[in-house]
């Protein structure tokens, strides 16, 4: 039982920068922490995510966000910015990456 308590300390310390703050456990963790850094910097809420990918860094992140709610809702804008991520969440930087109506489709 001991042994099986070490593991488990030994498995959450490896999840912990050398500053001692915890990193990112998956992609679900790293969208949130995403999408909530890039709503304080823009305030615009988020309307999903469309991408989660590892980079060598930490993680990078596709947001979809409303900018420009408009009557009817199929032609508010909204954008996709590219958020990128440490391990332990910290926002690198991000950019927009493409600006459409909500009732647009990829072509």
């Amino acid at each position: 039982m001991s042994e099986q308590r070490a593991g488990r300390a030994r498995t959450s310390r490896s999840t912990r920068s050398a500053a001692g703050e915890e990193h990112l456990r998956g992609a679900e963790q790293a969208a949130e922490r995403a999408c909530r850094s890039l709503s304080k910097l823009i305030r615009h809420r988020p309307e999903g995510v469309s991408a989660v990918s590892r980079t060598d860094d930490g993680w990078q992140v596709d947001i979809d966000v409303l900018e420009l709610p408009r009557i009817p809702d199929t032609t508010s804008l909204l954008a996709t910015y590219e958020v990128d991520i440490d391990e332990d969440g910290s926002l690198l930087r991000y950019r927009r990456v493409r600006r459409y109506r909500r009732g647009q489709a990829d072509t």
